[in-house]
C-alpha cells in the first residue's frame, strides 16, 4: 500500500513538473518586444539594430514600437490617471 501512495505521489510531482514546464515555455518566447525598454533606449540614443540586440527582439519587433503610445492609456492625454 505504502509503494501505491509512493508511485501515486511521484506521478503527480512528475505531472506537475512537466505542466510547469510545458506552461513556462510561452513565457520564453520573443515575439514581442517591451515598448518601454526600446523608448527608454531610444532616448539614450541608440540604434533600432543596437536596441534589438539588447533585448533579444528583431530590428522589426523594434520598429513597431515606433510611433504611437503602446500603453494602456494610449488615449489619455493627462498625466493624471482617471478615477474608477
Amino acid at each position: 500500500m505504502a509503494d501505491a501512495i509512493r508511485k501515486l505521489g511521484m506521478a503527480a510531482v512528475l505531472g506537475t513538473l512537466l505542466g510547469a514546464g510545458i506552461s513556462g515555455c510561452g513565457s520564453l518566447s520573443t515575439d514581442h518586444v517591451d515598448c518601454n525598454v526600446v523608448k527608454l533606449q531610444q532616448e539614450s540614443g541608440r540604434s533600432d539594430a543596437e536596441i534589438a540586440s539588447a533585448v533579444g527582439g528583431s530590428v522589426e519587433d523594434v520598429a513597431k514600437c515606433h510611433g504611437a503610445e503602446h500603453t494602456g492609456n494610449k488615449d489619455s492625454t493627462s498625466a493624471v490617471p482617471a478615477p474608477y
